[in-house]
């Protein structure tokens, strides 16, 4: 697995960890205040995490330029300041409140980035899979 997928795919199970201890957390202590940071974690976390991961590791090719680099670190750093600062938002710290929105929009543009990486690549196999079959 390339240095890319291997990061974004130990990013994914951090973050399933954190997500399920907080769910586990909520669950026991009967407070359900932070399941929008629950939430978050799990599919901004885990769930996109795993997929760029995937994506890299079938495209290794991709996975060795300079911007997925960049995608990976854009992502794992904005997407830890927006989690660590939503659950201090929701445990009712409202002054956080650029962070999060900081936050977001970055991690916002790492998925603008991973689509600029990853569409161009799935079309053109496509193409070259449809030109074979011809």
């Amino acid at each position: 697995m390339q240095k890319v997928a291997r990061n974004f795919f130990t990013l994914a199970v951090v973050y399933a960890l954190v997500g399920m201890a907080l769910g586990l957390h909520m669950a026991i202590s009967k407070d359900h205040a932070q399941m929008p940071t629950h939430a978050h974690i799990m599919v901004a976390g885990w769930l996109m995490s795993a997929v760029f991961a995937f994506f890299y590791h079938l495209f290794p090719a991709v996975a060795e330029k300079t911007l997925a680099t960049v995608h990976f670190w854009l992502t794992a750093i904005s997407g830890t300041g927006l989690l660590i600062g939503l659950y201090i938002m929701l445990a009712g710290n409202p002054a956080i409140e650029p962070l999060v929105a900081t936050s977001s929009m970055s991690f916002y543009a790492g998925l603008l980035l991973f689509a600029y990486i990853a569409l161009p690549v799935v079309w053109r196999a496509e193409r070259h899979r449809e030109a074979q079959k011809a």
